[in-house]
C-alpha cells in the first residue's frame, strides 16, 4: 500500500472520481450531492490523496482548509474506495493521513457531510471520533445529509 499526493487531473484520479460521481448519483438527487470538480481539488488550500495498491489507484480523499467567520478549520472530501477494494481498512487510512496533514498545519477542526444512504461511511466517521452538528459554511439543511466534526488533538 502506498499512500500519495494525486493530481486531479491524472488519468487514474479522473477515472476514480468518476466512479465516485456515478456512485453519489445513484444515491441522491444532484442537489444533494456537493462533490468537489478536479479543478477544486487543484487548489493550494486542498490535499488530495490517494492509495495505490500495487498500479491500482483504489481510493481516494481529500481535506480543504476553510477559514470562514468559524475561524479555520479542514473539510473532508471525496473519500472514495473502489467497491473491489472495501473492506480492507483504506478509507480509514486515508482519513488518518488527512488529519495529521491538518495537525501538521495548526489546524485542530475537521468538518464533512456525508449522506443518509451511506451507513459505512456513517460508521467510520462515527468510529473515528465525529460527532453530528448542524450545517456548516455554505450548506443549507438537507434531509439527505449528515454534517460532523471532530476536534483533532496533537499526536
Amino acid at each position: 500500500m502506498q499512500i500519495q499526493a494525486l493530481d486531479p487531473h491524472s488519468p487514474a484520479a479522473m477515472s476514480l472520481l468518476a466512479q465516485s460521481d456515478a456512485y453519489m448519483a445513484a444515491l441522491y438527487p444532484s442537489e444533494s450531492n456537493h462533490l468537489e470538480d478536479p479543478h477544486s481539488l487543484a487548489q493550494p488550500q486542498v490535499r488530495f490523496i490517494g492509495v495505490w495498491l500495487a498500479e491500482w489507484l483504489a481510493a481516494c480523499g481529500a481535506v480543504k482548509v476553510v477559514d470562514d467567520d468559524d475561524g479555520p478549520y479542514g473539510e473532508i472530501k471525496r473519500v472514495f474506495v473502489q467497491p473491489q477494494f472495501r473492506g480492507r481498512g483504506l478509507s480509514k487510512v486515508l482519513m488518518e493521513e488527512l488529519e495529521a496533514h491538518l495537525r501538521a498545519q495548526g489546524i485542530d477542526l475537521v468538518r464533512l457531510e456525508t449522506g443518509v444512504h451511506q451507513p459505512e461511511a456513517l460508521k467510520l466517521y462515527e468510529t473515528l471520533g465525529y460527532d453530528r452538528r448542524s450545517p456548516f459554511g455554505r450548506y443549507a439543511e438537507d434531509p439527505l445529509s449528515v454534517f460532523m466534526e471532530k476536534r483533532l488533538t496533537a499526536d
